[in-house]
């Protein structure tokens, strides 16, 4: 049997679907070129493992697990990513998430301020996540860093804002305040809610 290759997935809109917030020739950099680079990687990373495990050569063993734990954590970051993101989504949280963000947050306003913080105070590159922890049932505010550091071990992270210099450097240069304010106006609610409809339907 042989074991199924990552694919970059499509995106399920236009390069030029999220203009003006993200504009075409960022959007195509960013998932053709720096999302494939994980896809490339990953796939790259699971052939020399399997050439270490044929050949008894083990002595790379801990670099290549390392290389395959960041490129496939960036594939699956990126994944969600694009489908947290919707042209023209103005339909805000539903019923159900904005009972949650009430529960957890106290209202809409403190989780976005937590989650801006959250992204703009990275040190380096990472990513703010608004994730569902199951053992409490409720949603938390993380920061990750690089694509795989510092989430705790059974969060599912539902929306993620990129934070890496790829994701906004080439529209928004250095004024990352910027690049945040506008990706509230690009987030796919209806994923989000489907989301977590889906985590608390897991939890019973």
């Amino acid at each position: 049997m042989t074991n199924k290759s990552y694919e970059l997935p499509e995106l399920g809109y236009s390069y030029d679907a999220l203009e003006p917030g993200y504009s075409a020739e960022l959007l195509e950099l960013h998932h053709g070129k720096h999302h494939q680079a994980y896809v490339d990687g990953a796939n790259q990373n699971r052939h020399d493992l399997a050439e270490a495990r044929s050949s008894g050569n083990f002595e790379a063993l801990r670099q290549l697990q390392n290389d395959l734990a960041f490129n496939l954590s960036g594939h699956v970051m990126h994944s969600l990513f694009w489908r947290n993101l919707a042209p023209g989504d103005d339909t805000g949280p539903g019923e159900n998430l904005t009972e949650q963000i009430k529960r957890d947050f106290g209202d809409m306003e403190i989780l976005r301020e937590q989650f801006q913080s959250a992204g703009g105070t990275i040190q380096g590159s990472g990513w703010a996540a608004l994730s569902w922890e199951p053992l409490s049932q409720s949603l938390l505010v993380e920061q990750i860093h690089d694509h795989q550091d510092n989430r705790s071990g059974n969060t599912s992270p539902l929306l993620v804002m990129d934070m890496w210099e790829h994701a906004f450097y080439l529209q928004y240069r250095n004024e990352k305040k910027r690049w945040i304010k506008v990706f509230w106006s690009l987030v796919n609610w209806k994923d989000i809610s489907r989301r977590l409809a889906a985590q608390q339907a897991e939890a019973g």
